[in-house]
């Protein structure tokens, strides 16, 4: 135990009245030096801290030893109930009234995604509002709101921590798991400090790259808190020069230019830093021991559930993913810090596929799943919750058990009936926007395609089939985000917390008040 930096372990809340029930009970959790994050006179950051204060005056808080933050990327409370229904249809069960895991965790509230500058955000500055409390701009990691874009000279002095600063400082073990590069804005957003999010890696950022203002996957090697313990996704590409073979497909190289190789530095640090990148070295590693894991098993995002499925020995399942995280970082008594992100139900939006986003989401909805099983829900704050949601709509008159991904079937006429005013049949699902918009025809006589942006009949069409794209109203290249509030959806202590609809930036408030990484903020005078 890295018990340097911890105050002695108490044991809040204890009773010896016999007759007391056990969910009453406190249980053992570390007393933590409470931090003052560089944030903390961020106004934003006060207010959320303030709502958080109140309701922990209200309803008390009891402490958390660990807190898993699973983050759905882009699973608005449509994708939710689409993946419901897709998810029991799949099981040859009734889907409306099926129940996810997610489903079955006891707090729930809405969460506000708008960023300091966007109605409707990014991943990254919403990530940030979860990670360090407070709004800042869409497409920024790890900085307030007074950043310019793509200008590194701003990025001294507004620069916020993290709750996995905060968590590493105080001793605890941190990891991320995502299906997404980890250099992507939801990770990045754990450890990252760039005014710009695609500055994924030193080719990324087109000069700017210098010891003052490092790309995103450099950041994460050289992280000051010193190792991540536990990192698995995608992304290997960020961290491999050009020069090197990727070391599982023929063909294909790294995208850094300034000739490192950070998957070789990550494995120098020390005997128990491992690098892996498939899943042999997965199975192959023992998440049980002290042992540091940089886990890269794609040189971009990792694959689509409904793709990786055909080759399941390919790369490990988010759930197992998840399995083995918690396992590895449990082994630390004094606790931890678990991000866990289902990157992918995004893409598969942003693509109009929405096939695969539920696929997607009903895998995330596993990892969930394996969380609840292997924690103690008296001593681990489970939230659950999306960065921002997409345009997905659940429309018509369709009636029961009638497939999600199909044809809306009512079974009776009139302006309930299955098809639109123009006589062609429409699916359940849609798109406010996005590429199911118009079909390429065909090429024009300068080889550019042309398209038709009509209402497709979907008389016969499989709209079940894998590539299928949804039917969108605006066509354009890619979907949207939506900019309606998410579900956060939270079990074990400091749950309570987690009611009514609140700020996308209390989520951190939770976390880290729960943990005891942060304290009470101070009163706001009423002096004039």
């Amino acid at each position: 135990m890295r018990l340097a930096l911890l105050a002695l372990a108490v044991l809040a809340g204890c009773t010896t009245a016999p007759a007391t029930p056990a969910a009453e009970l406190q249980p053992a959790a570390p007393a933590r030096m409470a931090q003052v994050p560089q944030q903390a006179d961020d106004g934003y950051y006060t207010a959320a801290a303030a709502s958080v204060e109140a309701r922990i005056a209200a309803r008390g808080v009891k402490p958390a030893k660990n807190v898993i933050l699973f983050i759905g990327d882009g699973m608005g409370i449509s994708t939710i109930t689409a993946a419901r229904i897709y998810a029991g249809q799949s099981a040859g069960l009734d889907g409306e009234s099926y129940h996810l895991a997610m489903d079955d965790l006891p707090y729930s509230a809405l969460s506000k995604t708008y960023s300091h500058n966007f109605q409707i955000a990014d991943s990254a500055g919403t990530a940030v509002a979860m990670t360090s409390g407070l709004k800042t701009l869409s497409g920024v990691l790890g900085v307030d709101s007074n950043v310019s874009y793509g200008n590194c000279a701003t990025v001294a002095g507004n620069e916020v921590d993290t709750l996995f600063e905060l968590a590493a400082r105080v001793g605890l073990s941190t990891g991320l798991v995502s299906t997404a590069r980890l250099t992507h804005a939801t990770p990045g957003a754990a450890y990252a400090k760039a005014p710009l999010r695609d500055w994924e890696a030193d080719t990324d950022m087109k000069g700017a790259s210098s010891d003052t203002c490092k790309d995103i996957a450099r950041q994460l090697i050289e992280w000051p808190e010193g190792s991540f313990d536990l990192l698995l996704g995608g992304g290997r590409s960020k961290f491999i020069p050009r020069e090197v073979q990727d070391p599982e497909y023929d063909g294909k190289s790294g995208d850094r230019g300034d000739g490192r190789n950070l998957t070789a530095e990550w494995a120098a640090k020390s005997p128990d830093h491992i690098f892996i990148y498939d899943q042999a070295g997965f199975d192959a590693t023992d998440f049980s021991t002290g042992v540091k894991v940089l886990g890269l098993f794609e040189p971009s995002h990792m694959q689509y559930e409904l793709d990786r499925d055909k080759d399941k020995a390919g790369e490990p399942h988010i759930a197992d993913m998840t399995r083995a995280a918690i396992t590895r970082l449990s082994q630390d008594t004094d606790g931890y810090v678990l991000m866990v992100e289902g990157g992918r139900i995004d893409h598969a939006h942003h693509g109009g596929n929405a096939i695969r986003a539920l696929e997607d989401a009903i895998a995330f909805d596993a990892a969930i799943a394996a969380a609840v099983e292997m924690t103690n829900p008296e001593e681990t704050l489970i939230i659950v919750t999306a960065d921002h949601s997409h345009t997905l709509t659940i429309a018509g008159y369709a009636q029961r058990n009638n497939p999600i991904l199909g044809i809306s079937t009512s079974g009776i006429g009139g302006e309930g009936g299955s098809t639109g005013s123009d006589g062609l049949p429409y699916t359940t699902l849609g798109y406010a926007n996005g590429p199911g918009a118009c079909r390429e025809t065909g090429k024009d006589a300068d080889g550019k395609p042309v398209f038709d942006c009509t209402r497709q009949d979907l008389t016969g069409v499989d709209t079940l089939a894998p590539d299928f794209r949804q039917p969108a109203l605006v066509p354009l290249y890619s979907e949207t985000h939506g900019g309606e509030d998410v579900a956060a959806l939270a079990s074990g202590p400091g749950a309570n917390l987690v009611t009514g609809v609140i700020e996308q930036s209390e989520i951190f408030h939770v976390m880290a008040r729960a943990l005891g990484l942060t304290g009470a903020p101070a009163p706001v005078s009423s002096a004039q």
